[in-house]
């Protein structure tokens, strides 16, 4: 299966204070850093090779971290440097460390989803990348994507309308050389990417059916270990 980029350089200014001494990746989940638990999943999920893209604090994450070998994962970085570059721009950098085709996710995004269904998914549709959403209804929070007869019509984290019902889930694929063209030490947002292809006709689409979950507000963070506190309770039990 492919390998995966996890976006986690951002300032975290909505988890303030608690961001601003360590990263948001570093903050505690039911006793353990939270990109602990993400890589976890992601090991159980197939996956076995993870750029990661750090900015802010980046140092920190790859000192707990290190080169993955305690998760069973081969794990490299990809810093930002003295300023952000955006989601996009920290893809853009990264390049030289993934492969043609790749796996992108949120780095404050957990989500239990079947990672080999959604790049089957990528691999049918025929098209340039692809992007999982979630009927979210703003349930979860705010929903930004236009869904229509199996196709995104419209993706827009700044402009919300009613008609928005579903939400980027946090995961998608895509290959490098849509990327290709970025200036390089640039900040650009992903989400322009995705507008760019949807109008391209080439963003295939995977609907989610369970919910993520995240830690990018206090709320999203509580939910998480609460879930997770679940699971370890579950698994102790199970082991009698």
């Amino acid at each position: 299966m492919l390998s995966i980029a996890i976006l986690a350089g951002g300032l975290a200014t909505r988890m303030h204070p608690a961001t601003e001494k360590i990263p948001k990746s570093l903050l505690l989940v039911a006793g353990e850093p939270f990109i602990f638990h993400q890589l976890k999943l992601l090991k159980e999920r197939g996956i076995s090779k993870v750029v990661l893209c750090v900015g802010h604090l980046g140092e920190m994450i790859e000192a707990q971290v290190g080169n993955g070998s305690q998760f069973g994962l081969e794990i490299s970085y990809s810093f930002d440097g003295t300023e952000l570059l955006g989601t996009a721009g920290a893809l853009k950098k990264a390049l030289p460390l993934l492969e043609e085709t790749f796996f992108v996710l949120y780095g404050d995004s957990y989500l239990d989803c079947d990672y080999e269904a959604v790049y089957e998914c990528h691999k049918q549709s025929k098209r340039s990348a692809l992007i999982t959403i979630y009927h979210n209804k703003c349930l979860y929070d705010n929903s930004n994507i236009i869904f229509r007869d199996k196709k995104i019509i419209c993706y827009d984290k700044k402009h919300p309308v009613p008609e928005m019902q579903y939400i980027d889930y946090g995961l998608g694929i895509l290959q490098k050389r849509l990327l290709g063209n970025l200036q390089s030490n640039k900040f650009y947002d992903l989400m322009d990417t995705y507008a760019d292809l949807i109008k391209k006709n080439e963003l295939a689409s995977f609907v989610a059916k369970k919910r993520f979950y995240e830690i990018g507000s206090p709320h999203g963070l509580k939910q998480l270990s609460k879930l997770l506190q679940k699971k370890a309770l579950f698994r102790r039990n199970l082991l009698g």
